[in-house]
């Protein structure tokens, strides 16, 4: 078995080769943002890298009426916080270097929470970068429905999750929204 480490390049390889042969995927799921679980709250983020750009599913869940979020790291050990956002409002680097809201933008606590990953599998298990921000987040958050926001390629087989890991309720990709178990 890969360790974790080894699977985490692997899998950023993996991401950054599909963004670079399909630069409409993230448009194609955005069309999808109907197909997402109800809740008037969603966090969203900013993406880095080849992560799946959220640009137009954050515009397209803001015209459907949904009050948008972004998380901020506040503390490096801790649990995230959301603050309000929508497309176009200015952001600041948070404690982790990602781009936030101000802090006058005031905190929500999100029904839905759209992640970013590295790799998922059916069972819902999720790969994220190693930090821990999300499972942490979601340990605090836990009526909040996780939707990670993927590649459809970034789906494997099988992952290994650990004590700590926290397993999404479905994920959104460029072929459409699937609930997982």
């Amino acid at each position: 078995m890969t360790d974790k480490h080894e699977l985490r390049a692997t899998m950023r390889a993996e991401r950054k080769r599909l963004a670079g042969l399909d630069p409409e995927a993230a448009s194609r799921a955005a069309e999808q943002a109907d197909a997402l679980p109800a809740g008037d709250t969603v966090a969203v983020y900013r993406a880095i890298g080849s992560e799946l750009d959220m640009d137009a599913l954050s515009l397209a869940l803001e015209r459907a009426g949904r009050t948008l979020c972004l998380p901020v790291v506040v503390e490096r050990d801790e649990a995230m916080l959301f603050r309000r956002w929508s497309p176009g409002e200015p952001l600041e680097l948070d404690d982790a270097g990602i781009p936030a809201p101000l802090p006058l933008a005031g905190t929500l606590t999100p029904d839905l929470i759209l992640t970013p990953l590295l790799a998922f599998d059916a069972t819902g298990a999720r790969l994220g970068q190693g930090g821990g921000y999300y499972d942490r987040t979601f340990a605090v958050v836990p009526h909040a429905i996780r939707i990670g926001f993927a590649y459809a390629g970034q789906e494997v087989e099988r992952l290994e999750v650990e004590p700590h890991d926290i397993r999404l309720h479905g994920v959104l990709t460029e072929k459409g929204y699937r609930a997982l178990p």
